[in-house]
This record gives C-alpha cells, structure tokens and sequence, in this order.
C-alpha cells in the first residue's frame, strides 16, 4: 500500500497540472474519483444458508444437523492480514448445542482488498462446524426461533491523499495557489471516511488543514488494541509529509474520538515556512482503527414426528 500510495500521489500531481492548464472555470468538485475505488464498506460478514427456507426462515427438524459458515467479504480498500477478523458467536446457549469446538473463530488467510480486477473484493469462508454439522439438543415441543448473532471486529484503514496543498511563506502573494479554501482530496473506501478537507492560515507560513471524518457505516470504531467505548468511536491517524506536523482532534495529539460519529483534525506546520516558499504538493493522512459490527439470522427449529 505505501508504494501504490506514492504512485497515486505522482498522478494526482500531473492531474492537478493538467487541470490548471485546461483552463476550465468550472467549479471544482473536492473529491477525486481516481486514486480510489472509494465507497464505504470495510469487512462484511454475511450467513451461508443453514438449510431451507421456510416462510422466510432457515428451518430444520429438532433430528436434522445444520452448518455454521460465514462469507468474509473485503469490500474495501486496505487489505487484512490473517487474523486480524475476528468473529464471535452470540445467542444461544452454548451447552444446547454439539459438533462446534469454538464460538470464537478468526481469517486464516489474508482477504485482499477491492481494486480494478477485483471490484467485488476477496472473500474467505470461516465455518464454526468445520468437522461435523452442528445439532441442537434442547427438548422442542412446536417449534423453537433460534436467532444467531455474530459479533465481528476487524483492524482496518483508511488513506486520504490531499493533492493540492498550497505552501505559501507570504500569503499577500497571489501567484500559484490560494491558502484558504477547499482542497481536493481522494479517500479510500473504508467504514471511516473523509468528508471534507479545508486549508487556512494558522499565521505568517503556518499552513493549516482542517480534516473532517465520519463514521458512515452501521458499527463503531476503537484505536488498535484499546477497547470499545459505548459514547464515541475513536481513531489513530498519522500524517506522511517530509515537513513536520502538528496533528490534534479535540486537544489529542495523533487520536481522534467521534461524537455523534463525526470528529475534525487539524493539522498546522511545526515552523514557519521561508517568506519566498511557493509551491503545491501532495500530503497524505491514513487512519487506523478496529471497525465493530453484529449480523443476526434466525434458525427454526420445528419438533419431528419421532
């Protein structure tokens, strides 16, 4: 991924040129369409089918074994180690059953992510009745709704690239670039996203960027290796530029909580740049987390004849 992202970086910057020259005066869109695929999904977790469906529900008899097996789709744009999915079963009680030696399962394989040859994203198949089918052991008299969650969490990334930075020593200098407005930006898809990227002055060649996330997905987030925390989601971010950065979201360096799924980063150059510094180059921010989320589906399981 470092070595696409300088790629990326390198064609944004002739795309930027080749704009400027175009001379069109239409109105900048903020977004870039092609350094990502974009979107915002990460892992998915989606149920094989238990057995067959029956007025909408998987059904079996109370003698029938059934499958647990789950498709891990990667439907973003960072790729996943092995281990780094990590899912949990939930819901009934696990003395009712027999034939699943783990309620707890996680990738074996590394899940690639989307790209052009592969839009629909990597997938691996985790089952929790790898030997036997699993079988319920509870006395049934009808039949029985067994709803099944599976809570799953996963390390991912998010990579933005801002392709049109200005760095200005004098900003009374109208020439190149323009310190203060919206900049351009390309986002990779992930459950994290970037929804805006402003630039402003922080003071004589103090350039600054004012970054706004969201969480647009169903789950929450924590930083890697800390726990979740029911009133916001949180992330790590990192800025890569050969100057030194001051990067804070709501006063904490390097870390960013979401409020109502929503948080803000500024970042503001260390120094001050020369007076006579002017020119427009790409900046890079990634943003790391553990994305949580929960599928159910329901299994009846009806009383036999026997």
């Amino acid at each position: 991924m470092v070595k696409r992202l300088a790629i990326i970086i390198s064609i944004l910057a002739l795309s930027v040129f080749l704009a400027a020259c175009s001379g069109n005066s239409s109105e900048l869109d903020t977004t870039s369409p092609g350094a990502f695929i974009g979107g915002m999904s990460g892992i998915e977790v989606s149920f094989e089918p238990m057995s067959i469906m029956e007025d909408g529900y998987y059904t079996i008899y109370d003698t029938e074994d059934f499958p647990l097996e789950f498709i891990v789709t990667n439907e973003g744009e960072h790729t996943v180690a092995a281990g780094e999915v990590r899912l949990e079963l939930l819901g009934p009680a696990q003395e009712d059953f027999s034939n699943i030696p783990s309620w707890e399962k996680s990738n074996s394989e590394t899940i690639e992510e989307i790209s052009e040859f592969n839009p629909s994203g990597d997938e691996e198949v985790i089952s929790f009745t790898p030997n036997d089918y699993a079988t319920y052991n509870a006395v049934i008299v009808g039949y029985q709704d067994l709803t099944w969650y599976v809570d799953y969490e996963f390390d991912y990334k998010t990579y933005l690239i801002v392709n049109d930075v200005c760095f200005k020593g004098d900003s009374s200098d109208e020439r190149v670039c323009t310190v203060s407005e919206g900049r351009t930006y390309s986002v990779s898809g992930a459950p994290i996203t970037v929804t805006s990227v402003e630039q402003d002055s922080g003071g004589k060649g103090i350039m600054l960027l004012k970054i706004g996330i969201s969480n647009v997905d169903t789950g929450e987030s924590t930083i890697v290796g800390e726990e979740f925390d029911d009133r916001f989601s949180q992330v790590s971010y990192t800025l890569e530029d050969s100057l030194s950065w001051e990067c804070k979201s709501g006063g904490r360096e390097g870390e960013a909580r979401m409020v109502d799924g929503t948080a803000e980063i500024i970042c503001q150059l260390a120094d001050a740049l020369d007076e006579d510094a002017l020119y427009t180059k790409s900046i890079a921010l990634t943003l790391d987390y553990t994305y949580r989320d929960i599928v159910s589906e329901t299994l009846r399981v009806k009383e036999s004849a026997e």
